[in-house]
């Protein structure tokens, strides 16, 4: 009998255990501290079951986003509604939460690596390498380890493959949805982008609200359903169909805050 026992991809549960504890215990002050994080939907987290779901969110940081979906994750799971108050829930936290991002993303430093031992599904990114636009195939290894960690647990995907906003939805994800049929819970975040840098590792700006919204999981016929339909429902679901341009803040597609003053100045004179 080993020692420490592992997860599927062999990673040491204790250890694992740890790192979480570390990073959430000082990334807490980020979403209830330096800026705030308003939840809402979080009764949705305490009703899933323990393995098989598919979180698919709109993309922001790299990996600010993912750390406060940690944090309301496990503070959902240990009774808080709507709220991260209180950090103890971060002392047993949900081990087989995992989050899909570029192996090229998770080796670009020795906090990234760390970060990947947390719960990294790294793939291969099929249409973009280096800064560099590509066509390759899909490896079936990373499909595969996708099936692996839902089978263990909850996996967090960001279906754009870009903190750009409005992108088209991968079709590799409806790949996953009809191939492993997961629960899939959509997820909307705001304000993240404002607060951190494009890693999500520095802190931007002070004093921003920053959001996150968890809806109902989408009804799905997984054998059925067409792959353009299915795309149309996360689109929709996580506020990134085009038609969404119409009405979303400002904010969301100005580069800096010389260029937003700029838009607010022209709308008040408009």
């Amino acid at each position: 009998m080993p020692i420490f026992k592992r997860n599927p991809f062999g990673q040491i549960l204790l250890l694992k255990k740890w790192l979480i504890r570390f990073f959430g215990i000082i990334s807490h002050q980020r979403y209830r501290g330096f800026n705030q994080l308003k939840i809402e939907g979080s009764e949705f987290i305490r009703d899933l079951p323990p393995n098989n779901v598919l979180f698919v969110s709109n993309h922001q940081t790299y990996f600010a986003d993912v750390a406060a979906m940690m944090h309301v994750f496990n503070a959902s799971l240990k009774g808080r509604v709507d709220t991260i108050k209180n950090i103890g829930y971060i002392w047993h936290p949900k081990l087989n939460i995992y989050f899909i991002a570029a192996s090229e993303t998770m080796k670009s430093g020795i906090l990234p690596k760390i970060f990947a031992y947390a719960g990294s599904v790294s793939i291969d990114r099929t249409w973009r390498n280096s800064g560099k636009e590509v066509n390759r195939q899909v490896k079936m290894s990373d499909i595969s380890n996708i099936g692996i960690a839902l089978n263990d647990g909850w996996v967090i995907t960001f279906p754009q493959g870009t903190t750009k906003p409005f992108k088209p939805i991968r079709r590799g994800t409806v790949h996953i949805i009809k191939t492993y049929k997961p629960i899939v819970v959509p997820i909307v975040i705001d304000g993240f982008r404002r607060s951190f840098d494009k890693k999500g590792l520095f802190l931007k700006k002070r004093g921003i609200l920053q959001s996150m919204v968890i809806k109902a999981p989408l009804e799905i016929d997984y054998e059925n359903e067409k792959v353009e339909s299915i795309i149309e429902k996360i689109e929709f679901a996580i506020e990134q169909h085009p038609s969404f341009l119409k009405v979303t803040p400002l904010e969301e597609y100005v580069k800096s805050e010389e260029e937003l003053n700029k838009k607010r100045d022209f709308w008040q004179s408009y």
